[in-house]
């Protein structure tokens, strides 16, 4: 398990692929909405651009929302997570592995919310950092996310984005329990291991320190798991990696030209 780092920088090749950086986020109003995701991209072809997403959640009604109003804010609030939208590189990323990896499906989801909602980042380092085992105690939550965000939200707001959050890293895995949350275990797959080194690779990380990143904090397994993923995605032609006296080099080359096309 992977000391939680700090957040990830702030770089102009990070913003132009897709992630958000700020003060707000989308958890003030809603969870990481897994299993609409899921259900969309089952329905949707991968080649599909953004307005046939949008027929998809507002006129098909894939969702199956009750109202006009909750599909048009549905399809809102899944394109703020994950933008919905292949010219958006981050998004031709998760869909391109989300076709790939059925296994780390929850784990893309919730890396691709960690990149697109700066509110939901600041949850990670309380939740991340639970030892496993350990009860998710909201008031310990609240306290630290109200150091986080300082007046920014008030309390009813605050307690909102707990509560979503707490949600969240239950449907990514890192969590179970529905009314007493406790913090479990969350394995490695070929598919999200090159979505964390991706994403490291926007903040100009190499070698090694792709494996150390923020991104990388989300897998709770040693070292040797990590590699033995990446020794997988290269396999399946998504990254270059050698092992040379115990120190990885990873090339993230494959991955990027996998993702270049629009």
């Amino acid at each position: 398990m992977l000391a939680v780092t700090s957040l990830p920088l702030e770089t102009p090749v990070a913003k132009s692929a897709g992630l958000r950086f700020g003060s707000g986020g989308v958890h003030t109003s809603r969870t990481m909405m897994l299993a609409e995701l899921t259900a969309l991209l089952a329905a949707v072809p991968a080649s599909s651009d953004r307005e046939r997403y949008a027929d998809a959640i507002i006129t098909d009604n894939v969702l199956h929302k009750s109202t006009a109003s909750n599909r048009r804010l549905t399809n809102q609030r899944l394109g703020e997570f994950y933008s919905l939208d292949r010219r958006v590189q981050i998004f031709r990323a998760l869909r391109s592995l989300w076709d790939l990896d059925e296994a780390g499906r929850p784990v893309l989801a919730v890396l691709c919310a960690l990149a697109r909602d700066p509110l939901f980042r600041l949850t990670a380092q309380h939740v991340l950092a639970l030892p496993l085992g350990a009860e998710l105690v909201r008031s310990e939550f609240l306290q630290c996310m109200r150091e986080h965000v300082d007046a920014r939200l008030n309390d009813a707001s605050l307690d909102k984005v707990v509560r979503n959050a707490g949600s969240s890293w239950t449907q990514s895995g890192h969590l179970a329990g529905r009314m007493r949350k406790a913090r479990v275990a969350v394995a490695t797959s070929f598919g999200s291991v090159t979505f964390a080194i991706w994403l490291g690779s926007l903040e100009g990380l190499v070698g090694e320190d792709l494996l150390r990143s923020f991104w990388m904090s989300v897998f709770d397994v040693p070292r040797y798991a990590l590699i033995d993923a990446v020794m997988q995605a290269k396999q399946r032609g998504l990254l270059g990696a050698s092992i040379i006296a115990d120190v990885v080099q990873i090339e993230i080359a494959p991955f990027r030209q996998r993702i270049a096309g629009v």
